[in-house]
């Protein structure tokens, strides 16, 4: 929606978008961070944007510490309407997919899923002050805390995501070789390909949705999770599999493929030790929009 059909007068909402605009990618990641969902972010940012346009604007002394309070404030509502849909959400829950974001930190896919486990305010403490940078006292106006409780929140929240941090830098390059292995390994049906690239503990999280056909549950094991590739190899040998694109995708290397079924689908690795730990595969088309 332009400035101009939300508002009559034209000036004004120039003016407000002149100073929003610059601002708009940083808010845009918060409140993805927040909420694991492009279109919710996208979402919210524009309801950020419509209040800032009837503010006055004049009596902000820090637009970005406003309007970065506001994103966080209207997440935190939308985190409530969002716990509801996910407790009748179909087989794993995985954050919408990002490739190669330009802004990079370190708020990979699994630590995403991990802040899912937080409270809400846990979560928006933890990512204001750890990933953001805010000074916990801004920190605590945002959430309506004191800054000695918003201390605390942001510890509990750092103590409980510590596992899903990584413990050294994979390097991109030899990342994304692991991922164009495991692509071709698995697209050929080499399985002794596939099963030199896995760690004996590796899982597979597959996120459809209902809208497309996925597991259930996450599948655990090497056993299985070579099992299940061999199935899916015989699937891809005979109905195609393309790659559209090999990346980093929510910080993580992997890939971008079309399916036959005309979809796109993701599918991001987790590394450690030069081997395969864990198999993220966004599936759900409603997940994959943003991406054409």
């Amino acid at each position: 929606m332009t400035p101009e059909g939300i508002h009559g007068d034209t000036g004004a909402a120039a003016d407000a978008a002149a100073s929003f605009d610059p601002l708009r990618p940083l808010l845009t990641r918060v409140a993805y961070r927040m909420l694991g969902s492009v279109a919710d972010a996208e979402d919210v940012v524009q309801d950020a944007f419509i209040r800032w346009l009837a503010a006055d604007r004049d009596a902000v002394r820090e637009p970005a510490a406003f309007l970065r309070r506001t994103v966080t404030r209207l997440c935190l509502d939308q985190i409530k309407s969002a716990r509801n849909q996910r407790e009748t959400y179909i087989g794993p829950w995985l954050p919408d997919p990002l490739v190669e974001e330009e802004e990079e930190d370190d708020v990979t896919l699994p630590l995403m899923l991990a802040l899912e486990r937080l409270s809400p305010l846990e979560r928006a403490a933890f990512l204001l002050h750890d990933v953001f940078g805010v000074e916990y006292d801004e920190v605590a106006k945002t959430i309506d805390r004191d800054p000695a409780a918003t201390r605390q929140l942001a510890a509990r929240a750092r103590t409980h995501v510590r596992d899903a941090r990584p413990r050294y830098k994979l390097e991109k390059e030899q990342g994304l070789q692991i991922a164009n292995a495991f692509f071709a390994a698995s697209r050929s049906g080499d399985m002794g390909a596939l099963g030199a690239l896995l760690a004996a503990d590796v899982g597979m999280w597959a996120d459809g949705g209902g809208k497309r056909p996925a597991a259930t549950g996450p599948v655990l094991g090497y056993d299985t999770v070579l099992k299940l590739h061999r199935s899916l190899a015989v699937l891809f040998g005979k109905y195609g599999s393309t790659l559209v694109h090999a990346g980093m995708i929510n910080g993580l290397p992997g890939f971008v493929t079309r399916e036959a079924d005309g979809e796109l689908q993701t599918t991001a690795l987790e590394i450690a030790d030069g081997k395969v730990t864990a198999i993220y595969v966004m599936r759900n088309p409603d997940k994959l929009k943003h991406m054409h």
